[in-house]
């Protein structure tokens, strides 16, 4: 069957990084999926469906093609959508969410357009299916996030994995009808109910990593760590954690679930988890980040493999204060971070001291280390001092920003 990751533009390479390392092959990159973003095409069978949903980092969702075909009419579309295997990944009578994008094709009215495919499900069922308009499938963006209260949270993630979300998209007069097999999004991990300002999503960091080339062998620290998403996301990485462990899936609610291979896949990733990892070090100056990084940590089961501290950034110290990581890290390595850089946080300051401060620590505290680092203002990353190679375009919370990939180096 083919399948489409869908993920944030710019995490494509990343993706497909991850998607080979499955053992799984990709077929195509999109870097324009309409609502979606971008995302990557491959091919696997229903266990690599499973698997994918629980190892991608970088993905927001997981699709199953359901089917591609050419449809100029809506006839047409309610015809060929009929025969399409629905009786796999519906149940008789469910409400379902249609999300339509319509490009160069004669047929653009989006709401016509879902309720013919959705007259073709009922055709194909035998029994009506409901066309549900929830809010909870907006893209949430992470100031949305910020403001949910944890029980608030969870309801929504709970109304978004029990409504299957059908997506349709028309590109000069070609329909492809996928279904949605992850329910709430996949950065939505179950470890993060408190969030400090403008968190970052976990899907981003795990990026960020990746990017890096940071694989759990050498020292990581993060000096703006805010809620904790980069250490966590480090610590899950090193440890070979399942990113999907703590959650569940829309394919778990599909009439052929297997629930004996799931559990399967559940203990060889067991099976093949570490036990040691390279020293992490995350601070911030905000107390109150710090024991929401903490409180996420220890939900993420990864607290004791990272040394939290409240501290500026001008009082970085590379040591663990738990005995069994008394000595320093040994060799270079990883400065991973997100500073504030005057959008959603510290808008309007003038903030080239804070990183001028930042690049002359590093200088002394970690020489040889290599940094990456979120940011939107080249005289920002001007004012660390260091050297930057020219870096990765993403997204983060609707900000165009660049992930810049430097090295430290003396004075």
């Amino acid at each position: 069957m083919k399948l489409f990751a869908v993920c944030a533009p710019g995490l494509e390479p990343f993706l497909t990084q991850e998607i080979k390392a499955l053992g799984l092959f990709p077929l195509a990159t999109q870097t324009d999926a309409g609502e979606e973003g971008g995302g990557v095409e491959f091919e696997g069978e229903l266990t690599d469906l499973y698997r994918a949903n629980l190892w991608l980092r970088t993905a927001s969702r997981v699709l199953a093609r359901l089917g591609e075909f050419p449809a100029v009419g809506f006839p047409e579309l309610r015809r060929k959508a009929h025969n399409l295997p629905w009786e796999r990944y519906l149940n008789s009578g469910e409400s379902v969410t249609i999300r339509v994008t319509s490009h160069a094709s004669k047929l653009y009215m989006k709401r016509v357009i879902a309720r013919h495919v959705a007259e073709g499900i009922t055709e194909r069922l035998g029994k009506p299916v409901r066309l549900s308009h929830a809010a909870e499938h907006r893209e949430e963006s992470p100031q949305t996030q910020e403001t949910l209260h944890p029980s608030s949270a969870a309801h929504m993630n709970s109304a978004q994995s029990d409504t299957p979300l059908i997506v349709v998209r028309l590109l000069n007069d070609v329909c492809t009808i996928s279904v949605d097999s992850s329910g709430e999004h996949l950065y939505r991990r179950g470890y993060k109910l408190a969030v400090a300002k403008a968190p970052l999503r976990e899907t981003l960091a795990a990026g960020m990593l990746l990017a890096a080339g940071w694989e759990g062998k050498s020292a990581l620290l993060d000096p703006f760590c805010g809620s904790g998403t980069i250490p966590i996301e480090a610590a899950l990485l090193g440890l070979a954690i399942p990113p999907g462990v703590m959650r569940s899936f829309r394919f778990q609610a599909w009439p052929g679930y297997d629930p004996n291979r799931w559990q399967e896949l559940l203990r060889t990733a067991e099976s093949h988890r570490q036990t040691t990892l390279a020293p992490i070090f995350a601070s911030d100056r905000d107390a109150g980040a710090i024991q929401m990084s903490i409180a996420n940590a220890e939900r993420a089961g990864v607290a004791e493999f990272i040394q939290f501290s409240q501290r500026a950034v001008s009082s970085i110290e590379l040591q663990f204060a738990e005995p069994q990581f008394a000595r320093p890290p040994q060799g270079p390595g990883w400065v991973v971070t997100n500073p504030p850089y005057g959008v959603r946080v510290s808008q309007g300051k003038d903030l080239r001291n804070l990183y001028a401060q930042l690049g002359k620590v590093l200088r002394v505290k970690c020489p040889g280390w290599r940094v990456a680092m979120l940011g939107t203002d080249d005289r920002l990353f001007s004012a660390t001092g260091l050297t930057w190679e020219p870096g990765i375009s993403l997204v983060n919370g609707g900000i165009q920003v660049r992930l810049a990939l430097g090295q430290v180096t003396g004075f």
